[in-house]
């Protein structure tokens, strides 16, 4: 009996221990749910949430603004935006959460057509939002559905594109955009007014195409000033060290600017005559560091087509039939003895100057064979070496 007993009390310790644990556990589960969902125990906040200018509140113990507007039962799609950020923490008794909702739009520019779901309203903050650049000229405008089919339920936002006029006046050209569809009434919009000295380069009927010219001279002598890109220079570091293969930018160059002012006389519409009176730097050019390599790397034997090529124009300049009058001639100015032990043999009875390149070439790979290029072409061999090509 007293066995049966102490079995009794065992089970019953056991289960007290086995509930106190999943109690534990359940509480545990509990709080990180809580903790999930953005909730904090029974501390109670008033959430103020404006969906679309609707106004909500709702009284909740969410921690976050996600926790808040689930707590309210609010459902957001795809794009909607909500400030603050989702994971910003509420913070103090009242605070306000605004959502705005997408809507699809179909941005119509020209041939181009692309969806997207947007939260604004103004078509520049749209058109900004999908990437796409427009010009403070270009006319933007949102539409009803063109077609149901294309553009499902989404509005249209269509752009009106500006058409670009080259506008010459006088003599300072500029590119200005327009939606006047005549050169009068490009003028009228643009606030140029003609004085009758002014001559125009254009009827005022003519219709205003993409890139149109419409000049404005004024008759008599008058200054008009030009900017100019002035070109750098490029500066060759030779380095010892590298192959010749070797190429890198030490320093990238930059064009530089000047402004030229000019003295022009303008007679019916025509330059008449052109005078430069003053030319200012506005900005020094940049001069280029290039560094190559010029590292020795022939070791004697045959030359390289770019070593053999480089010997004849040091030579010659390359020129196959030259008779400098001094004993020497052809392209390597061989002298008789010298083209008669290495020139090929059907060509050995001919002087150098007599003898196609190719043979001329084929005497020279010869003649290096045996001999170093140092002894038979010193002046030459020296100079290709501080080039880098030996």
């Amino acid at each position: 009996m007293q066995i049966i007993k102490k079995t009794s009390n065992f089970i019953s310790v056991a289960r007290l221990m086995i509930f106190t644990f999943v109690a534990g556990f359940l509480l545990l589960t509990h709080a990180v749910v809580q903790a999930t969902n953005g909730e904090s125990g029974d501390y109670r906040r008033v959430v103020t949430i404006y969906d679309q200018g609707e106004r909500k509140s709702v009284v909740t113990k969410a921690v976050t603004v996600l926790g808040a507007i689930e707590s309210a039962k609010i459902r957001l799609l795809e794009g909607d935006k909500v400030e603050p950020d989702y994971k910003t923490k509420i913070e103090g008794n009242e605070f306000i959460i605004n959502i705005y909702r997408s809507w699809p739009v179909t941005i119509v520019d020209g041939m181009r057509r692309e969806q997207i779901l947007s939260t604004h309203t103004n078509p520049r903050d749209i058109v900004r939002q999908a990437g796409i650049k427009v010009r403070p000229e270009d006319n933007l405008s949102i539409k009803k559905p063109e077609s149901i089919t294309i553009d499902g339920a989404s509005a249209s936002l269509y752009i009106d594109r500006a058409i670009p006029v080259r506008l010459m006046l006088y003599g300072k050209p500029m590119v200005v955009y327009t939606h006047a569809k005549t050169v009068g009434d490009f003028l009228n919009q643009k606030n140029v007014k003609l004085s009758k000295d002014d001559t125009l380069s254009i009827n005022k009927s003519n219709k205003i195409i993409a890139n149109l010219n419409i000049e404005i001279w004024r008759n008599g002598k008058q200054t008009i000033a030009q900017e100019q890109e002035v070109p750098f220079s490029v500066k060759t570091i030779k380095d010892p060290e590298k192959d010749s293969s070797y190429k890198s930018l030490k320093v990238k160059g930059k064009n530089g600017k000047k402004s030229i002012t000019y003295e022009v006389t303008m007679k019916n519409g025509s330059e008449i005559e052109r005078k430069e009176i003053q030319s200012v730097m506005i900005e020094e050019p940049v001069e280029q560091v290039e560094v190559i390599g010029a590292k020795f790397k022939y070791s004697g034997g045959k030359l390289s087509e770019e070593q053999i090529n480089a010997l004849g124009r040091c030579e010659s300049g390359m020129t196959a039939t030259r008779n400098s009058g001094n004993g020497f001639y052809g392209a390597f100015q061989f002298s008789p003895s010298t083209w008669r032990s290495s020139a090929p043999a059907e060509y050995k009875g001919v002087l150098p100057h007599q003898a196609p390149i190719e043979a001329q070439m084929q005497a020279v790979q010869t003649l290096l064979s045996r001999s170093s290029i140092y002894t038979q072409f010193p002046g030459c061999a020296n100079k290709m070496k501080a080039q880098g090509i030996l």
